[in-house]
This record gives C-alpha cells, structure tokens and sequence, in this order.
C-alpha cells in the first residue's frame, strides 16, 4: 500500500511542477466523489491540455485549440462524445449515463466535469476509463473514489483499465 502512494505521488508530481507543453508523463486523473445532499455522483476528469489537443484533432478536427479565447465551436460536444465513449460507469452492475457539466482549463490542464443524477444506494461501483489510451501507448489514468466512507485510489493502464469498489 505505501508503495502504491509514493507510485502515484511519483505519478502526479507532473500535475503540479508543470508549466510547459511537452512533458515525459502521460497521465490523467479522474476524480468521484458522491453528495449525499444532490444524490449524484460529481466526477472532475483532469487531462493535460496539449495530449487532449493532441486527440481531438486526431480524431474529430485538426484545427481544434484548447484555449477559451479562440475555441472551435464543437470543442465541447467532441470532449463529451470521446468521453461518453471511454470513460465507462456501472452502478450496481447498470452502465449509467453521466452529464458533462462543462470544462475549465488551469495552467496545462484541461478539467471536466460531470455528474450522474439520481444515486440513492450504491452497492457496487464499477468504472472503465480508456481515456487517451488510443493516442498514447504510455497513457495511464489515475482513479480516485471518495465515496460512502471509502477513499480508494486505482491506476489504470491500457492492459487493465477498469475497476470496482464494493460498498
């Protein structure tokens, strides 16, 4: 367990040294986390913004730019289908649709965030997330679950990207 820490520490230092394009890491970081009050489950996905470029000009338009003054008037609906497609979630053995709530970028990172309305009992948690992996061979996605008591975190790699939390 100390182990996984130090990895994904090792793994997240990028996220907070980082103030240039290029980078040696490929490496997102998906967090859920449930409200009790709202009854959903809220998720903030974290991608570097020059690697999600990279992926929607690869796969939907190559004069895409990620950067709130001069974006493509598609950005939004391309972020929500790549990530209707690779980011994958179960709720008590169910795939459940989520909302893309909207995107923000901060320093090099792209955040977006969604939610999944009307949660009232979570037995089992079940999360697919290929994020990147089509792009990048290296990508690895970190998972982070805070939820009914339980704080547990997964890395995710191309050979196994998917995981489940029991409640």
């Amino acid at each position: 367990m100390k182990s996984l820490r130090i990895l994904l520490v090792l793994i997240a230092l990028p996220f907070l040294i980082s103030n240039h394009n290029t980078h040696e890491y490929y490496v997102s970081v998906t967090e859920i986390g449930y409200s009790e009050k709202e009854k959903s489950l809220q998720i903030i996905s974290q991608i570097f913004i020059n690697d999600f470029e990279t992926l929607l000009r690869k796969r939907y338009d190559e004069s895409i730019t990620l950067d709130s003054d001069i974006e493509h008037k598609m950005t939004e609906t391309y972020m929500k289908r790549y990530l209707e497609d690779k980011l994958k979630i179960s709720i008590n053995g169910k795939t459940v649709n989520f909302n893309f709530i909207g995107k923000e970028y901060k320093e090099d990172i792209t955040y977006c965030y969604l939610e999944i309305e009307n949660v009232s009992k979570i037995k089992t948690l079940e999360v697919t997330n290929k994020l990147l992996f089509d792009v990048f061979s290296e990508q690895q996605n970190i998972l982070r679950m805070k939820l009914l008591g339980k704080n547990r975190s997964f890395l995710l790699v191309p050979e196994k990207a998917s995981c489940s939390l029991n409640f």
